[in-house]
């Protein structure tokens, strides 16, 4: 990753973090996230490759999955913390895929623009709208995600549209299913060949361990003890942790080779 993305990152987590998102104020009710489901398992590969073009051609039912995002807002009177937790994963992905399905063809998320060059990314464009609220993919993420829930396991959950990225899970997220999908892409991303590599003295890891390294700290006494939860092969204490390049080449199965 460019220094300039990674301090971007830093610094918006931080930012997130301090100050959050306002709460909305909405009386909706939870939402069934079947049609997003149906589109999943149509349109995105058991190992998470994306078909952009298949998501063009069926607009009219993603617009109709994003416009039932759109109208009912999270709130915590009526929606459990798992249902919460659901709704925004799955909204993240969703508009995430509607972006770049809406400017394909790119070869990366990163090449689409808006804003103040070097200083807007694709992730601080405000295009995401629901009820009465305004979001960006970061206010999301950062601001909504990762500062109320404060589950490190959604790093392996939400997806950048990107091939080092983890797979994107062709199913919705629900909170029926919530606990057990977090800790099924936990583990098929922390075992998969491609963006890890786990070895017990030399494991090279995506940089998501480097990056989030606070959030899996919260919850474990180390990055490595986050990661021996659900890793095959231990990594032994005092192992020397290298980090992989990350690649940003959109998500989809003719770009499978960058990661051989």
């Amino acid at each position: 990753m460019h220094a300039f993305r990674l301090t971007a990152i830093l610094f918006l987590s931080l930012f997130f973090v301090q100050c959050g998102v306002r709460e909305y104020k909405s009386t909706s009710k939870p939402v069934n996230h079947a049609i997003w489901d149906s589109l999943l398992q149509k349109h995105v590969s058991d190992d998470g490759w994306v078909d952009y073009i298949g998501f063009r051609e069926d607009s009219s039912e993603l617009n109709k999955y994003l416009d039932l995002l759109s109208n009912n807002h999270p709130n915590k009177k009526f929606w459990s913390d798992d249902e919460q937790l659901a709704y925004w994963i799955n909204a993240y992905n969703a508009f995430t895929v509607k972006l770049v399905a809406d400017n394909y063809p790119v070869k990366s998320i990163k090449d689409i623009k808006d804003g103040i060059p070097f200083v807007n990314t694709v992730w601080d464009i405000k295009f995401i709208h629901i009820e009465g609220a305004t979001y960006d993919l970061n206010n999301i993420e950062h601001g909504i995600i990762r500062k109320q829930f404060k589950e490190p396991r959604i790093h392996f959950a939400v997806n950048c549209a990107s091939v080092s990225c983890p797979p994107l899970l062709n199913h919705a997220f629900t909170a029926e299913k919530l606990d057990q999908q977090l800790d099924s892409v936990a583990r098929g991303f922390i075992n998969g060949n491609k963006r890890n590599q786990l070895d017990a003295q030399n494991p090279k890891l995506s940089k998501i361990f480097s990056w989030f390294s606070g959030d899996f700290e919260k919850v474990s006494d180390s990055v490595r003890d986050f990661i021996n939860q659900y890793a095959d092969i231990q990594i032994e204490e005092g192992a020397d942790l290298e980090y992989l390049e990350y690649y940003w080449e959109l998500n989809e199965a003719s770009n499978k080779s960058i990661l051989d």
